[in-house]
Formats: structure tokens, C-alpha cells, sequence
């Protein structure tokens, strides 16, 4: 029992029970666990409200004063206004009140802690007092909480200002990103009945590599080479996958393989790719302002980066008409571009697409349609989230030559299931095999060699049955993408 309760029990019960009510509050501690309750609330509060009013020029005006100082300034003042008051407290509570309080005023408030936990790939607040969390790939729920549904709004709207944007009654859904390129999606009432809603993709502060791919098990050292060995060939690849599959992370990992003396511009919603090159130009849509004037789509801006001399055109995710732009793009002489579409496996890949280029309205039969996209595309790289919660490359698929009306497609590597016990033992997958050679030879070689990037004769011999063990594919579980 912490130093309150005690004293609560002691006041309310008297000294000749306070044996007997002591040890009934301890046997319903488990019970009262579940439901959160905050004892201190009205100390925050007051607190809070007396910090902002000592600080509050050097709070919203602190350009001149770097973090660390602004944090032990607010840790100061935290401290001083908690000796003022009359509320007995242990050591550990008032070390508490002190964080929460200045993450409250600094920070995110009660998601802090789970901010800087990197284990935690995704935060879901689905109201002011109820908050989950994804860690190793399993959900669960925690006893933070915000203190009500104005605290939880102004949290929101400290996130999505940074960014200039807004949420309001007349836009009450928003997505926006922090600082470290994590994303964000927040929708307020009346659109969320039961109150305000957020939900945070975590990325990784120091973004994964192909190397940590393959230690992950999710694709092997072979497929490793060879993808990166496409994106230095010019390759116009399509990454594929469902929500939360890694999508976004292993377009990262292909950027990468990027030379560093190749312009390239990004093209994204909100800006979440985290490219090392020098030479990077990052685009990012715009949302329309109060008065429905301004908005920039993500159409506009693809159209724009053709104006800009790019080498590589990295559009984060084809959802809608730039699909079309995008197309035309890469059918007119900009090689080497890269973007990702939702679908569970290649061929759906290319119904999705064909469905995005008809959402802008063309004019065009079918046939017209799929001969852009086959001409477009080079290689479809597939991801996929199992049930276990990991993530794992499972195809990659070269896009050849119509026949008939059906776009061709053959694996060059793939993931088979496992089925007998003994070999999923052997292979450390519960669902899947590594991704292994199938031994055909693509013919993009020639493209990838008048670009420079030659491949061994002897590489796509098939893979043998005796393939190194490669551990479970921990990148669906640390990588939030």
C-alpha cells in the first residue's frame, strides 16, 4: 500500500481498526488493480496549472534554451511547488509525480514511458482511459491513462501542431508523425462516439539494415544480395503487403542500396522514411485548411517531382490517382523507382493497382491498363505478417510480358510453407521455410547490366535442401512496419 492509502485507511477507519481495514485493503488490491484510479490526480492538476503559470513565457518561447535545461528548469519548479504542499508522500511518489508532471509539460503525458520503451512498436489509445500496446508482435493493455478526455485532446493537438496541422469538428481525423518519424493517426468525436481515438507506429531510431533483416530471418543472405543488387540495377520494384506487414521498413532497407551520388526525392503522406544519402529532397502532402483551400495531394507533388530531375522517385504508399503518375513515371525513362501498395500476394498486387489507376478516372480498356503496369514494373517484393505476429518477405516475383489479357509473373525466390514438424524444428519457422531459389533466370539481367550491376552465372542455381537455420523473424516484431 502506498503512503496515502495507509494514511486514508488510518483516517477513515480509526486506530482500533486500522489492523483489520489494513489487511481488507491489501486482499482487495488485485481487485481495484484492474480499474485505474489515480489518487493524485487533483495534486497533478493543481501543480500542473501553478507550473504553467511560473513558466510559461520560457516554456513556449525556448528557442534560445536548449532541452536539458528546459527539463531540470521544469524538474525545479516541479520540485518546489510539491514542498508547498500538504500531501504526505514517499519518495517514490513524489518521484513520479515529478516525471509525469514534466512529461505532461514537455512531452506526450502518460505515453511518454511507452515513447521511449523501443521494444514497444505500437501504442492504441482507444479513449482516455484505456491504452494497448504492441510488444514482440502481442497486444496488451496497460493501467496508463490519461486524466480525461480534454487531457487526451490536448495531447493530440500538441502532436499535430508541430507539423501545422489541425483537428477539429470540421476535420476530426488527422495522421501526422513525431519528431523521430513514427506515425500518428488520431480521429476525435463525432466521428468517434466514444471519444477521442490515437493510434502510434513506433520506427526504430536507428533504422534497420539489410543485415538486420537477415539476422532477423526475414529473407535470406542470397535474396539479400539479389534485391539490393536490383535496386542498384534500376529495378522498378513494387512492395506489396497487408496493414502492418513491414511495407514501409523494407522500402527503407531497398533505399538504402541507393547510390549516394543519385538524386532522390521522397513522396509521402507524412514523412516516415529515414534515407542516409545526402542527396535526398522529402515531399509530404498537405491536408486542406479551415476553409477547404490549400490542399496538396500526393498526386500534385509525384507530378512536381518530374519538374525536379529526379534519379529515384519514392513514393511511401500508392493509394489512390497517383497511381497513374506514378505509372507514367516509371514508363518514361525514370528507372529505379520504388513504391508499396496494400495486397496479400503478387497477382493481387496487380488487381490492386489496375483498381487505383481506374479510381483517377482514365479513360482506358483494361488491356491498356495492364500493359502500362507490366511495362512499368520490374520485380514485386512481398511481405507478409504470420499469425505468430512475425514478418517475412515471402515472395519475389519478376512481372513479365502479357499473354492474352493476364499479366505474367514467376517467382525468383519464395517462401514455402513447412509442414512436417521435423523440418519446421530444423528451419526455426513455426509457418514458414526461408526464402529460397527456385532457379529460374529473370530477364531483367540485361536491364540490370546495361545499368552496371552483373550477377554470377551460377546465382540462381536452385537452393539445396541443407540451407543454414535462420532465426525467427524478430524484425516483425521489433520493427512497428
Amino acid at each position: 500500500m502506498s503512503l496515502h492509502s495507509r494514511i486514508q485507511v488510518a483516517t477513515n477507519d480509526g486506530p482500533e481498526t486500522e489492523g483489520a481495514a489494513t489487511q481488507e485493503a491489501i486482499k482487495s488490491a488485485p481487485e481495484r488493480s484492474s480499474v485505474v484510479t489515480d489518487p493524485f490526480a487533483d495534486l497533478k492538476t493543481r501543480v500542473h496549472k501553478d507550473i504553467i503559470a511560473r513558466l510559461g513565457p520560457r516554456l513556449f518561447n525556448s528557442d534560445s534554451t536548449s532541452d536539458s535545461d528546459l527539463e531540470t528548469t521544469v524538474n525545479e519548479a516541479v520540485t518546489d511547488v510539491l514542498a508547498l504542499e500538504k500531501t504526505p508522500l514517499t519518495r517514490q511518489e513524489r518521484q513520479d509525480i515529478i516525471r509525469e508532471i514534466t512529461d505532461d509539460i514537455l512531452g506526450y503525458g502518460p505515453l511518454e514511458p511507452f515513447l521511449r520503451d523501443d521494444s514497444i512498436t505500437e501504442l492504441m489509445v482507444n479513449d482516455h482511459a484505456t491504452l494497448y500496446i504492441e510488444r514482440h508482435g502481442k497486444i496488451t493493455r496497460t493501467n496508463a491513462r490519461f486524466v480525461d478526455e480534454q487531457h487526451l485532446l490536448r495531447i493530440i493537438d500538441k502532436i499535430i501542431s508541430r507539423i501545422g496541422r489541425r483537428i477539429d469538428e470540421s476535420s476530426p481525423y488527422v495522421d501526422a508523425r513525431l519528431p523521430d518519424g513514427s506515425r500518428v493517426n488520431a480521429i476525435i468525436p463525432p466521428l468517434a462516439v466514444r471519444g477521442a481515438a490515437l493510434t502510434i507506429r513506433k520506427f526504430r531510431k536507428d533504422p534497420f539494415t539489410m543485415a538486420d533483416l537477415i539476422k532477423f530471418g526475414t529473407l535470406t543472405h542470397k535474396s539479400g544480395q539479389f534485391l539490393e543488387a536490383c535496386v542498384r540495377g534500376k529495378l522498378n520494384i513494387l512492395i506489396s503487403g497487408g496493414t502492418g506487414s513491414g511495407k514501409t521498413t523494407t522500402l527503407n532497407v531497398l533505399s538504402s542500396a541507393i547510390p549516394s551520388d543519385e538524386r532522390i526525392i521522397t513522396v509521402e503522406d507524412a514523412a516516415e522514411l529515414q534515407l542516409k544519402q545526402e542527396h535526398v529532397i522529402t515531399l509530404e502532402s498537405r491536408p486542406s485548411n479551415i476553409e477547404g483551400k490549400g490542399q496538396v495531394t500526393i498526386r500534385d507533388l509525384v507530378r512536381n517531382t518530374l519538374r525536379m530531375r529526379p534519379d529515384r522517385i519514392i513514393v511511401g504508399e500508392c493509394r489512390g490517382p497517383e497511381t497513374v503518375d506514378m505509372l507514367q513515371a516509371m514508363n518514361t525513362g525514370h528507372d529505379g523507382s520504388l513504391t508499396t501498395v496494400h495486397a496479400n500476394n503478387p497477382r493481387d498486387a496487380l488487381a490492386r493497382t489496375e483498381t487505383l489507376v481506374l479510381t483517377a478516372g482514365v479513360d482506358l480498356p483494361l488491356r491498356a491498363i495492364r500493359e502500362q503496369i507490366s511495362s512499368a514494373f520490374d520485380l514485386i517484393v512481398q511481405v507478409s505478417r504470420l499469425v505468430d505476429g512475425t514478418r517475412r518477405i515471402t515472395h519475389v516475383t519478376e512481372v513479365l510480358r502479357m499473354e492474352s489479357d493476364v499479366v505474367t509473373l514467376q517467382d525468383i525466390f519464395i517462401a514455402k510453407p513447412v509442414e512436417d514438424i521435423q523440418a519446421q524444428q530444423e528451419t526455426g519457422h513455426r509457418l514458414l521455410g526461408p526464402l529460397t531459389c527456385t532457379g529460374i533466370k529473370p530477364q531483367f539481367l540485361d536491364k540490370m547490366a546495361g545499368n552496371g550491376v552483373n550477377l554470377p552465372p551460377n546465382f540462381f542455381v536452385p537452393d539445396s535442401p541443407e540451407r543454414s537455420q535462420s532465426p525467427s523473424g524478430v524484425f516483425g516484431r521489433a520493427a512497428g512496419q
